[in-house]
């Protein structure tokens, strides 16, 4: 990778085989043989999800095949991932959903759209964050100042500078309280008060305390935080089982 760097002003991670790169402003895809499999001669790309790429193109945006053909002509002025069928897709810095062929299937309404995650995505209106479904329809209309995701049946959404989870049906089942938080993960969210990082539950007690300087989400039983200026593991009952040395 550092040989790859000496090539290229940017490298992204390899994914199925691809890397990004960019060569002056210009980008494109290579191997791990390092051999340019597709040319550098777009204005953007994204890593490949699902068989496709989101890129731009001489000031438009569409989407290529993993041998770089077009599988969607550059004819938006943004676009963003797949998630089965639908991608969010902008013309005129309006966004709506598209299929594999182009074509709109939840016309182009939104001042922002995120891909979807199940049956939802995230959408803006007006500087507001809601959700829409599969259908096109308004599933929470735009009321939050930012919305994320649902992760483990909640998403992390912000009101007047602090954080709280909702359901999907939008209900607060966990007050706006915090200055920061992160999304759920084996049922505990990162929250930060005072600048200090914890965990809560999904019904919003406290399990481990608001004490370190930061927290990563846990996965595999372990979440990796920071305290005092060490990295350490610690499990859900604040056991350390690995200290920075």
């Amino acid at each position: 990778r550092l040989y790859i760097r000496r090539l290229y002003r940017s490298v992204g991670m390899f994914q199925k085989g691809l890397a990004r790169v960019q060569v002056v402003h210009s980008w494109g895809f290579i191997d791990h043989t390092c051999k340019e499999v597709i040319p550098t001669i777009f204005d953007k790309v994204s890593d490949f999800h699902e068989g496709l790429s989101a890129i731009t193109f001489e000031g438009r945006a569409g989407y290529i095949r993993e041998d770089g053909s077009f599988t969607i002509k550059p004819q938006f002025t943004d676009c963003g991932n797949f998630s089965g069928d639908m991608a969010p897709a902008a013309k005129n810095d309006i966004w709506g959903y598209i299929n594999r062929q182009g074509e709109y299937l939840i016309p182009p309404v939104w001042d922002k759209a995120s891909p979807f995650q199940g049956s939802v995505a995230v959408v803006s209106k007006n500087g507001k964050y809601g959700y829409v479904n599969d259908s096109g329809e308004v599933a929470i209309e735009p009321m939050f100042d930012l919305a994320g995701d649902f992760r483990e049946g909640l998403a992390l959404v912000e009101i007047n500078g602090a954080y709280g989870y909702i359901d999907k049906t939008g209900k607060l089942v966990i007050m706006p309280k915090f200055e920061d938080a992160n999304v759920f993960s084996e049922g505990l969210a990162q929250i930060c008060n005072n600048g200090k990082w914890g965990y809560i539950d999904s019904d919003g007690r406290t399990v481990i305390p608001a004490v370190y300087d930061m927290a990563e989400p846990f996965r595999d039983g372990l979440a990796l935080v920071g305290m005092n200026g060490r990295w350490c593991y610690i499990n859900r009952d604040r056991e350390i089982v690995w200290q920075e040395k």
